[in-house]
């Protein structure tokens, strides 16, 4: 059977525009494996406070990060995708969650060149439900309207797959070669909400399992590196402790400089680009830090797609 891929990942608004950012956010923002809250007493909050307010200083952000092709994003999946289906030799397509190109269009694309037997990979290194499994519904609320279903294949998770680590030690050590390296190695993971772990979800050990793993690859002492979460939203707690308030504590102790990593993130987006890069090093640098130094994702390097091509072929057997 011919064989197809399809890369899974977030998402991001078609324009950096408030009508866009709130037509993605209401998608993004209303999924249940996103946001648990009971449906009524969220689309109050939702529709009345969040969806009012929010999309235009978000849309603000996204025109900081805008390049002249569009989402930074986007258009790292977009070159990653052309790279691994030159480099295997098999059809490619990427889809995102929320906006486009969705899902239902994506394997449609697989479909249409004769794939019959699909690999799904989400590009979420570390598993949780609020990504990895809302991207497996989006395949599965799919293949629900399909008559003929070509053979699935999901991989679940990569988190500690020796190949991935490797290729995110060299992007360090590389920073390194160039930059010289920093009194502390920050690994910063997107956050979730505490009571998902609580109701199950592996995200936060399969992170500490990663950072780890890295730390372990780069030969650093404890006292070197320092794993944490940011992006948290809203009152309620979240995985711990917070990337900002990590980054205000090595200062005030006087660190200097600090290099940060996001290992759970395969393309820069706006919560690497602005979150960390620039807000991170505002913070920082207010609480007596000299300088916050982002290492960049894997985005469309060779290493990158020579990683994805090994993770196919181990856990996905292809």
């Amino acid at each position: 059977m011919k064989k197809g891929i399809l890369l899974c990942n977030l998402g991001t608004p078609d324009a950096p525009t408030t009508k866009a950012v709130r037509r993605y956010l209401a998608e993004f923002l209303w999924d249940r494996r996103v946001v648990e809250i009971p449906r009524i007493l969220w689309w109050f909050v939702l529709n009345l406070f969040i969806l009012n307010f929010r999309p235009k200083k978000s849309a603000a952000l996204y025109q900081k990060v805008w390049t002249k092709d569009g989402s930074p994003l986007l258009v790292g999946m977009q070159s990653l995708g052309l790279k691994l289906a030159k480099k295997i030799n098999t059809p490619v397509e990427i889809a995102m969650r929320y906006g486009h190109p969705n899902t239902e269009k994506s394997l449609k694309s697989l479909e249409d060149q004769g794939c019959q037997d699909i690999i799904v990979l989400a590009l979420y290194p570390q598993y949780s439900a609020t990504t990895t499994a809302s991207s497996f519904d989006a395949v599965f609320s799919h293949m629900q309207q399909t008559r003929e279903m070509p053979s699935l294949r999901f991989i679940k998770d990569y988190h500690t797959h020796p190949a991935y680590i490797e290729a995110l030690a060299q992007q360090v050590q590389q920073h390194w070669q160039t930059r010289g390296q920093a009194e502390i190695l920050m690994m910063s993971f997107h956050g979730i909400p505490q009571s998902y772990i609580e109701a199950g979800d592996p995200y936060e050990a399969q992170c500490q399992q990663t950072a780890k793993k890295l730390s372990q690859a780069l030969k650093l002492q404890n006292n070197q590196w320092v794993c944490s979460f940011q992006s948290r939203l809203g009152t309620q707690p979240w995985l711990q402790p917070y990337t900002d308030e990590v980054l205000t504590t090595l200062a005030e102790q006087g660190t200097k400089m600090v290099d940060v990593i996001c290992p759970g993130f395969s393309i820069d987006c706006l919560e690497t680009i602005d979150e960390i890069a620039r807000e991170g090093a505002e913070t920082f640098c207010s609480a007596g830090g000299s300088e916050l130094r982002y290492i960049p994702a894997l985005n469309d390097q060779d290493s990158h797609v020579a990683l994805i091509d090994k993770v196919l072929q181990s856990e996905g057997g292809f």
